[in-house]
């Protein structure tokens, strides 16, 4: 997997899915279908992983085991995928993957086709203040910390921060990370207003369809809950429903333990407490996923379009600042001189 990945290789990895979709949904075998976008992959870079899922899958595994070798997916990628091998509806889930990478792409491409302008006013405002200000000033020295040199190489210090911190903010939000990673990524993010909720939904839409993929097919509810939850792609839920076991095999029902989860909201925990007495579980699940897929989609695409404009506000205040303290000297210069 790439040390960072970029809105088109998500859209590459969602054409992959989408694909696969396709095929499975056609009739057409697994391993057929995987032979035959190698052949034609969305692109170059897949056709060495896919070929090595192949020779696994020739090998007797299981789709979801031949995709675990190495880390060319994410964790609640090939969970994800065991739940519908599970549940014998691969082609659902590799819809579910293929609208989660386009809804990874559409978002990172907007937040930084919306980043654009205010990167550049960084760099205008750094290139003003730090090079030509400085260099042009009256009232300079001739000294080396005034060359034009030095002014280029003071500006580079002061902009490698921000490239070293959004190149590790971009590289830590990165899906293929470990679990103990993800976690405390996942806590950081949680009380971040709009972003935590819409990931905490988009996790619960995860959750519910293969919830109910993995029961309408028959799976014990210990059994189907562990694999949801990991599915997810939340290691909050994951953890949560994992130490549920105890009280399940005692006789305790999964609504009752939702309910008393705070990680579930109120609306999750009525509709399956709803669903599990009227035995519609199966339909109020695909409720719950269509319900908070679109939440979370939305949530999401709200940050990407204000945090940028909140960034372009404090980069404005900034320059604002540094224009008062420019000609705030400048004048104090000007006042000594006069005096002199």
């Amino acid at each position: 997997m790439p040390l960072i990945l970029t809105p088109g290789q998500f859209h590459h990895r969602a054409e992959f899915y989408h694909q696969l979709a396709q095929l499975t949904s056609a009739g057409i075998g697994v391993i057929p279908a995987l032979e035959q976008i190698r052949r034609s992959p969305p692109a170059a870079s897949f056709r060495q992983p896919l070929g090595h899922f192949l020779a696994e899958l020739a090998n007797g595994r299981t789709l979801s085991q031949s995709m675990q070798h190495g880390d060319w997916l994410p964790a609640f990628d090939t969970a994800l995928i065991d739940a519908g091998e599970r549940s014998g509806r691969l082609d659902g889930c590799f819809r579910l993957l293929a609208d989660y990478y386009n809804d990874r792409a559409r978002t990172t491409k907007m937040v930084i086709s919306q980043l654009i302008y205010p990167v550049g006013l960084v760099h205008f405002a750094v290139f003003i203040f730090l090079i030509v200000l400085p260099f042009a000033s009256p009232f300079g020295s001739t000294h080396f910390s005034d060359s034009l040199p030095w002014l280029f190489f003071r500006a580079a210090l002061v902009l490698s921060p921000l490239y070293a911190g959004v190149v590790l903010m971009i590289y830590a939000l990165q899906s293929k990370h470990g679990e103990q990673w993800r976690s405390r990524i996942e806590s950081v993010l949680r009380p971040i207003p709009i972003l935590g909720k819409a990931r905490q939904y988009l996790a619960l839409s995860r959750l519910a369809a293969a919830l109910e993929a993995l029961i309408s097919a028959g799976v014990n509810v210990i059994d189907a809950w562990n694999l949801a939850a990991t599915a997810s792609g939340s290691p909050a839920f994951r953890l949560a429903v994992a130490a549920w076991k105890p009280q399940l095999i005692a006789g305790r029902t999964p609504a009752e333990l939702v309910r008393a989860c705070p990680l579930f909201p109120e609306t999750f925990d009525n509709l399956y407490a709803s669903g599990e007495i009227s035995g519609k579980l199966d339909e109020t699940l695909r409720r719950l996923y269509t319900y908070y897929q679109e939440e979370g989609t939305n949530k999401l695409q709200a940050f990407a379009t204000w945090t940028p404009r909140l960034i372009y506000l404090v980069i404005v205040l900034c320059i604002a600042y540094f224009i008062v303290q420019f000609y705030t000297g400048y004048f104090n210069q000007i006042g000594s001189l006069t005096n002199f």
